[in-house]
C-alpha cells in the first residue's frame, strides 16, 4: 500500500515536472500575443476618471477570467472532435480585430463628432451617464479580450496538442491564468502611474529630493505610455489578424515566396488591408440600415 502510495506521489512530480518544461516553451510561444494583449487592453483601460480606473479595470479583470473559462473547455473539445472549427473561429475573431486597428486609423485621419466627444471624465457628464458610458467601454474590452484570448488559448494547447489531455488541460490553463493575472496586473500599474507619483511628491520633504524627483516623472511620463499606448495598441490588433490570416489562411501564407518581406510587415499590410475590406463594408450596411430607417 505505501509504495503504491509513494509511486503514485512519483507519477504525479514527473508530471508535474513535464508540465513546468511545457509551460516555459508555451510562454514563449505565446509572448508576443501577451504582449499584444496588453498594449491593446491597457489602451482599452484607460480614459476613466481616476477614481473609477481601478473598477473598471477589476470588471474587465473578471470578464476576462470568465472569458478563459469559457473558451477553455470549448477549445478542447473542438480540438479533439472538429479542429476545423479552431481555424474558422481565429479567422472571424482575427477579422473582428482587424476593423477594430483599421477603424481607428480611419478616425485619426478623417476625425468626425461622436455623440460621447465629451468624455466619460468629463464634468458635464451626469453620474448615470458616466457609469452607461463606462459600461460601453467594459464591454468593447470584454469584447475584444475574448477575441484575444482565443488566440492565446489556441497557441498554447498547439505546443501541447501531442502530449496526454491532463497535460494539455494544465499547461493551457497555467498560461490562460498568466495572461489574465499577468496582463491586467502590469495594465493596473500602468494606469495607477500618476497616483504613485502624486503621493511621492506629497511624502517628499523637499523638491530635490528623489521621492519628488521619481514622482514628476511618474506623473509627467502617465500621458505619454497611455497615448503610445494607443499607438501600439491599434498596431497591436492589426498585427495579431496578420498573424492569424498569415498562419491560417494558405493564401496568405504563401503570398509573395519570391520576394523576401520581414514577416512582421507582411502580417501588418494583410492584416490592415483586409481590415480596411471590412470597415468600408460596414460602413456600406450602416448607411444602407441609415437610408431605410429615414425611408
Amino acid at each position: 500500500m505505501a509504495s503504491g502510495f509513494f509511486v503514485l506521489l512519483d507519477d504525479i512530480a514527473a508530471i508535474m515536472d513535464d508540465v513546468a518544461v511545457m509551460s516555459k516553451i508555451a510562454a514563449k510561444k505565446t509572448a508576443g500575443i501577451l504582449g499584444d494583449d496588453l498594449a491593446v487592453n491597457a489602451e482599452k483601460a484607460s480614459g476613466f476618471a481616476s477614481s473609477r480606473e481601478l473598477p473598471v479595470l477589476w470588471a474587465i479583470s473578471k470578464g476576462s477570467l470568465l472569458n478563459k473559462i469559457i473558451i477553455l473547455p470549448i477549445a478542447f473539445l473542438l480540438s479533439a472532435f472538429l479542429p476545423v472549427a479552431i481555424i474558422v473561429i481565429l479567422v472571424l475573431g482575427g477579422l473582428f480585430l482587424a476593423y477594430e486597428g483599421a477603424e481607428k486609423i480611419y478616425e485619426f485621419i478623417f476625425p468626425h463628432s461622436h455623440e460621447e466627444s465629451a468624455g466619460i471624465t468629463a464634468e458635464t457628464l451626469t453620474e448615470e451617464e458616466i457609469l452607461e458610458a463606462e459600461k460601453g467601454k467594459v464591454k468593447s474590452a470584454i469584447i475584444t479580450d475574448f477575441i484575444l484570448s482565443v488566440e492565446i488559448v489556441i497557441i498554447a494547447l498547439g505546443t501541447v496538442i501531442e502530449e496526454p489531455l491532463i497535460q494539455q488541460i494544465i499547461v493551457t490553463s497555467i498560461i490562460a491564468l498568466i495572461a489574465t493575472i499577468g496582463v491586467y496586473g502590469i495594465v493596473a500599474l500602468i494606469v495607477r502611474m500618476d497616483e504613485a507619483g502624486y503621493k511621492l511628491i506629497k511624502f517628499s520633504k523637499s523638491e530635490k529630493s528623489i521621492s519628488n524627483f521619481i514622482g514628476n516623472i511618474l506623473v509627467k511620463a502617465l500621458p505619454i505610455v497611455i497615448k503610445s499606448l494607443s499607438v501600439i495598441g491599434t498596431i497591436a490588433l492589426i498585427l495579431v489578424a496578420g498573424g492569424i490570416f498569415v498562419h491560417y489562411i494558405p493564401f496568405f501564407h504563401h503570398l509573395m515566396p519570391k520576394i523576401n518581406i520581414p514577416s512582421i510587415i507582411k502580417e501588418f499590410v494583410i492584416g490592415l488591408a483586409l481590415g480596411i475590406v471590412v470597415l468600408g463594408f460596414v460602413n456600406l450596411l450602416k448607411k444602407i440600415f441609415k437610408k431605410k430607417e429615414i425611408a
